[in-house]
């Protein structure tokens, strides 16, 4: 043993036991605080875990299984025409409309299969930011104004992030291109097969997570989302019995499962938490790619969901849940982003990137902080970096793309939007 490989744990637990010796549990603060991370943690684990992240992780399980990767490389891949590379990225950012948590395992799947930087981090910060009635509420409730600037700067930004990554990794593009150019042609299945697959699973993680809130169509989707979600997973199962050698009574049981749920308490999401369990059996137990996929998607899970709650108790310890404080007062934040100064842009900016904001959360908390005295402009700008990033997702990045790469996409995006804030806040 000597004290230079021992230094790191030694010093690790010596912090933690100083934590630990010295933990205000008389302070009303702190224990409030501890109850806010407990009680965001309950939270997330109930509305986003089984709805989000379970089907994003069987969509970015079958991606690693069943899309070509040479397609991959053909059309995001670091030597795909621009046009077409980012174009795709920010369109399929755009319909699915996630939050910063639920788009990793997607981002993860399409990057490890070979996708360019630039193309990747422009999904990955569409996911989260291009959302319709996100934009629609956004301008419903806090003025069309900064709904229209919030609309074009994140369709801009995704692009732009995007692109300048392909630009300061261009070394690692180079490589990626010439592995690209060498990679043979692969078989595999129709186009129309993967593509209905894929848009059944996609129908099931939009209409299960579709919210209330909006009008016309929105709220007639909403109405209807649990038959629209039973609907594609009737065409999941359909796709996989007839394309990929998945038994028919297996699909059956899934079924016969999910009805059984419905007789017991819980509604939609226990039948919706029974049915991906039971699905998950039914293909873990086949031979061949179903059984890949499902290990490439449990291996997605034990990868991110660990990091994905440890960020979102840390980011409820210190920030507390909407209209609720942590262990920082929510005036400070208020009044650090009063006015439309570069200054109180760039702290909007930061404090946006490490905070978590479930889809569609972000209004009425702002709608709170203007009326705190929040300036437009800064308001902007957490609206174009809150949502797209978040302590949990910055926690889940640096294990797939690294901490240098993550540390320059989490530096564009507080740049960017500080920058466009304050010029918006000056000009409204």
């Amino acid at each position: 043993m000597t004290w230079k490989n021992e230094a790191k744990p030694l010093a690790i637990g010596v912090i933690l036991f100083a934590a630990l010796y010295h933990l205000p549990i008389n302070s009303i603060r702190f224990n409030e605080a501890v109850h806010e991370a407990l009680a965001l943690t309950h939270w997330y684990a109930r509305e986003h875990v089984l709805l989000c992240l379970i089907p994003a992780f069987f969509i970015a399980g079958a991606i690693s299984v069943f899309v070509n990767q040479a397609s991959v490389m053909k059309y995001l891949g670091a030597g795909a025409k621009k046009v077409v590379a980012y174009s795709v990225a920010s369109i399929s950012g755009t319909v699915l409309a996630v939050c910063s948590c639920t788009v990793l395992p997607l981002f993860a799947g399409i990057y490890g299969m070979g996708a360019g930087i630039g193309p990747a981090t422009a999904f990955l910060y569409s996911g989260p930011a291009i959302n319709a009635l996100a934009i629609i509420l956004t301008a419903r409730v806090l003025g069309p104004d900064i709904g229209l600037a919030r609309a074009i700067g994140a369709v801009v930004f995704s692009i732009v992030i995007g692109l300048l990554m392909h630009f300061i990794f261009r070394k690692d593009e180079r490589e990626s291109g010439l592995t690209a150019a060498a990679m043979p042609e692969e078989e595999s299945r129709p186009l129309y097969q993967t593509g209905l697959t894929f848009l059944s699973m996609v129908a099931i993680l939009i209409f299960a997570n579709w919210g209330s809130g909006g009008t016309g169509f929105f709220e007639t989707v909403f109405r209807l989302k649990w038959w629209l979600t039973g609907a594609g997973a009737l065409g999941l199962a359909a796709t996989l019995s007839t394309w990929y050698g998945l038994p028919w009574w297996k699909p059956a049981v899934v079924a016969l499962a999910g009805a059984g749920a419905a007789l017991w308490p819980g509604g939609p999401v226990a039948i919706f938490a029974t049915v991906s369990v039971v699905f998950a059996w039914a293909i873990a137990s086949e031979k061949g790619d179903l059984q890949d996929w499902f290990e490439a998607s449990w291996g997605f899970g034990k990868q991110i969901l660990p990091l994905l709650l440890a960020g979102v108790l840390v980011a409820g310890l210190l920030l507390g849940r909407p209209n609720q404080e942590g262990l920082i007062p929510s005036q400070w934040i208020a009044n650090l982003v009063g006015g439309n100064s570069f200054g109180a842009n760039l702290f909007a900016a930061v404090s946006g990137a490490f905070m978590y904001f479930a889809t569609l959360t972000e209004v009425p908390i702002l709608e709170g902080l203007l009326g705190a005295g929040m300036g437009r402009g800064p308001a902007l700008t957490l609206l174009l970096a809150g949502p797209a990033v978040s302590l949990p997702s910055i926690l889940v990045l640096r294990t797939i793309m690294g901490l240098k790469k993550t540390a320059v996409f989490i530096a564009l995006v507080v740049v960017l939007s500080a920058f466009t804030g304050f010029i918006f806040g000056n000009l409204s």
